[in-house]
């Protein structure tokens, strides 16, 4: 791959006209060459082959959600929780259903029945971690009260409930001496929480959760029991990835779009049928053969990856309509559509691969980030970058060169490309090699940078909403949730602080004070709501004890008084060995500031702990301290991405050009539209996440294509004597036409997602499209600029670029 093979057709003595297939010799061109057009039958025979058992495969493909693919494994956060995970009630991974009274409040016999028996739907649901299930049914929600006689306690619905006036008093009682209320119980009474926390694996079955499954239960249950005096409200993760799966399977209408999108501006372009339907054809076997080998590998698609094959089908139908095109004008000149196959593979196959590799390294850095869901991504893109190698190079000309193309679209598309004379907006663009233009260009293109950079530096990794920013702010998810921040005092956004200590040894006043004295600290910080610990609860267990008089509110140096607190303490706080505690801490929201903020302190106290203590705290479990540890890895590999990145396309170009001047031309453009989308990212108040994160790689990758069909063109002409004007223009007419007809279309295609119900593939598809339109700007308008001042002929006869004809 150290060398280009490019001819331009407009020089017509660089390859023969042979209207005669006999007249051809078909020893000529490269072993690759050689290989599949004088073998063609068994080329189509093995595709064919690949295409049924591949398609066949493709047909099981599974779509499926993980909480555990979602969070980075190897972070010492996430190490911690998995080490603990055991201990933990949910681990982070729990549904809150809210059962709200349409009617009155919730001290009602028949709302009372209702959440009965929805609770016991729920516990038998399968995928339930039942021993940490809560709500007021359960027999872990209990009350403790100061009495004449000492402590006194009970479940809050006790064995004589029965539905009767004064059980409803009695159980309101006992709600508001349980501490419930802003957490289990609404403080308007008009609703309750049932708390389901899940595992990742069916026990019984040992098959990892269902989560489209879950969600149609949930979804089952909500049709059941929403009624004109019930209405059920869901949040947590699990229902999010249901609502995505949901709302991944209407955006699958997308696809069908955007083949009619860019299967019908190429036939506007070409006015050419067949090699369209071929062109269209080989980009969807490419998506037939990826999603096969997935299927075949194991993997399967997610929320995240499932817009994948879409982009696969886009890249296909930008290299198949530079094949098409070239084909078109060997044979509009004479050249038999056999022959016509095997220049255009001749041309451009160097630059085609070259450009595929690039998107392949765009896709495959992204497996460096220590997410399974974008490791998982980067698998499914650059599987199918590998298959367009080969539907896209190989089997597309071969194709052609069976079924040929319009007679009518070649004549047209030959005499577009003689035209010596360039006129309207293609003049304008040839006028960018010019100096006056050129400086005015790239101090446009400056001036944009330092902008860029500037805006860019206020880019924030994580949410930057509330509630699920994965889902639209009208979405039904982000209304229950909305109703539960208004409604409950704790928050949905959970920090869990762990602290392990010996056996027996986790309600003694040493490791109790520790615990007390973090939550202080926590608690002065903006964004925390609250706390809750057994060393709160011991606070109020000493008030109690001495016959609710507050002035008792303190832990006391006494480890056996403090002792009577565990038998009154819920099972989430601390384990049944008292060896493990809970420290949780509520949060306004999960916006990357405050998760820095509280982390921040909460990482200062545990450094300033004496070493080899009883005591160890370990950060950290809870819905934010997963997401913070999720913020932290997207932080820290985002910028290694664009390095390792930009350090792949620039080697590649070097390998294909020799020249470090044509890699400059070819990647400063790149650098320039990456720092633009980043500024737009902070313009739409979009954060660098989980599901951003991704696109960044993938422009650059991409984006790299269009320069790399200019800058061939270029250098051949410049190879073989022509100034820069002369070249650029050339090169407009080759491949120009088609890089702004892919361009155009790309964008087009993929902002179709801006309408999809989940909002970061709308985001997706608004940055993509950006890039996309930006990277053909650069390469139509930057990239002759630069060439302007660093291409000359003497620097492209350095580039190595072989004679047209020979073995590229």
């Amino acid at each position: 791959m150290a060398t280009v093979s490019v001819s331009l057709s407009t020089d017509d003595s660089a390859q023969p006209v042979i209207a005669r297939l006999e007249d051809f010799d078909p020893r000529s061109g490269s072993g690759a060459e050689r290989l599949l057009f004088n073998h063609r039958p068994w080329v189509l025979a093995l595709c064919l082959l690949l295409t049924l058992v591949l398609g066949w495969q493709a047909l099981a493909i599974q779509l499926t959600a993980s909480f555990d693919k979602t969070i980075p494994s190897r972070h010492p956060y996430i190490a911690n929780f998995q080490e603990q995970r055991a201990q933990l009630a949910g681990g982070g991974n729990a549904l809150r259903i809210a059962v709200a009274a349409r009617q009155g409040n919730i001290f009602d016999k028949d709302y009372l029945e209702t959440l009965r028996l929805l609770n016991d739907e729920l516990f038998l649901m399968p995928g339930v971690d039942r021993p940490f299930m809560k709500s007021l049914w359960t027999s872990n929600t209990r009350w403790v009260a100061v009495t004449e006689e000492g402590l006194d306690g009970d479940t809050v619905i006790t064995d004589r409930y029965d539905g009767s006036p004064e059980a409803l008093a009695e159980l309101r009682a006992n709600i508001e001496r349980s501490g419930e209320i802003g957490q289990l119980v609404a403080g308007d009474f008009k609703s309750s929480i049932i708390y389901v926390p899940l595992l990742e694996a069916d026990p019984q079955t040992g098959q990892a959760l269902d989560y489209a499954a879950l969600s149609q239960r949930i979804e089952a249950l909500r049709s059941k029991y929403d009624s004109d005096r019930v209405q059920l409200h869901v949040v947590g993760f699990a229902k999010v990835m249901g609502d995505l799966i949901d709302g991944v399977r209407q955006v699958m209408g997308f696809f069908a779009l955007a083949l009619l999108i860019c299967g019908g501006v190429l036939y506007a372009y070409t006015r050419c049928l067949r090699s369209t339907a071929i062109v269209v054809a080989c980009s969807l076997i490419a998506v037939a053969w990826q999603l096969g080998l997935l299927q075949l590998l194991g993997y399967a698609l997610d929320p995240y990856s499932v817009l994948v094959p879409f982009l696969v089908f886009a890249i296909g139908m930008s290299h198949g309509a530079q094949k098409m095109n070239g084909i078109l004008q060997d044979v509009g000149r004479g050249t038999h559509r056999v022959v016509a196959a095997r220049y255009t593979f001749r041309r451009l196959f160097v630059a085609g691969l070259t450009a595929l590799l690039c998107d392949a390294v765009g896709f495959a850095v992204l497996a460096l980030i220590d997410i399974r869901v974008i490791q998982d991504l980067a698998a499914n893109a650059s599987i199918g970058v590998a298959v367009l190698i080969f539907t896209n190079l190989v089997l597309l000309p071969v194709l052609l060169s069976y079924v040929g193309v319009s007679p009518k679209a070649a004549q047209r598309s030959l005499k577009q490309e003689q035209s010596e004379q360039l006129t309207g907006g293609w003049a304008w663009l040839a006028s960018f090699t010019q100096a006056k233009p050129a400086a005015l260009a790239l101090s446009i293109g400056a001036v944009l940078l330092v902008g860029s950079v500037a805006l860019a530096t206020r880019l924030q990794v994580g949410d930057l909403d509330a509630g699920a920013p994965e889902l639209r702010a009208d979405s039904r998810y982000n209304r229950d949730n909305a109703y539960l921040v208004q409604s409950y005092a704790a928050s949905t956004d959970i920090l869990t602080v762990m602290a392990t200590t010996p056996d027996d040894q986790c309600t003694r006043y040493d490791t109790l004070s520790q615990v007390d004295a973090l939550a202080w600290r926590l608690q002065q910080l903006p964004g925390v709501e609250g706390t809750q610990s057994l060393a709160g609860l011991a606070r109020l267990g000493m008030v109690g004890f001495n016959e609710g008089n507050f002035k008792w509110y303190e832990l006391i140096a006494n480890d056996q008084a403090l002792g009577g607190v565990q038998t009154i303490a819920p099972r989430e706080l601390l384990n049944k060995a008292c060896s493990f505690l809970t420290l949780q801490v509520f949060l306004r929201d999960h916006k990357a500031q405050t998760l820095e903020r509280v982390l921040g302190e909460a990482e200062s106290f545990i450094a300033a702990q004496p070493a080899g203590g009883d005591v160890r705290f370990l950060l950290a479990a809870g819905s934010a301290g997963i997401e913070a540890a999720t913020n932290s890895v997207v932080k820290q590999a985002m910028r290694e991405m664009l390095y390792w990145v930009y350090g792949a396309v620039v080697l590649l170009c070097w390998l294909t050009f020799r020249s470090w001047r044509a890699t400059v031309v070819a990647v400063l453009p790149l650098v320039l539209t990456s720092m633009l989308c980043e500024a737009l990212m902070v313009m739409l108040g979009m954060g660098v996440k989980v599901a951003t994160l991704p696109v960044i790689a993938l422009g650059v990758g991409i984006g790299v294509d269009y320069a790399l069909y200019v800058l061939a063109v270029m250098l051949q002409r410049l190879r073989a004597g022509d100034n820069v004007d002369q070249a650029y223009r050339a090169a407009l007419r080759f491949t120009g036409r088609v890089v702004l007809l892919t361009g155009l279309t790309l964008a087009l295609a993929v902002s179709t997602w801006f309408f999809s119900p989940i909002k970061f593939q709308a985001d997706m598809g608004i940055l993509l499209a950006f890039m996309f339109l930006w990277n053909m700007v650069g390469a139509l308008v930057l990239l002759p600029a630069l060439a302007r001042w660093l291409l000359k002929p003497a620097t492209a006869a350095q580039a190595q670029v072989l004679p047209a004809g020979q073995a590229a």
